[in-house]
């Protein structure tokens, strides 16, 4: 799909189709990450920082299962 670099204020920015949008689950309003690959840039809903920080999270709480549930009581 090919996008257009267009103007937006002070700023440059790209419009995005209501089929990419759709296709993505995207709104106006959400995020999109830009991630460097050897292939050029891809534009994605993932959050690779989300992603590591819930990783830590979810090894905490397999550890501390029983905490956990002592402290939901």
């Amino acid at each position: 799909m090919k996008l257009k670099i267009t103007t937006i204020g002070n700023s440059a920015g790209v419009i995005l189709p209501r089929e990419l949008l759709a296709r993505l689950r995207l709104e106006k309003g959400d995020e999109l990450f830009a991630l460097e690959t050897p292939d050029g840039v891809r534009l994605t809903t993932y959050d690779p920082t989300l992603a590591q920080q819930m990783g830590v999270a979810e090894e905490v709480m397999r550890k501390r299962r029983t905490l956990l549930h002592k402290l939901a009581q």
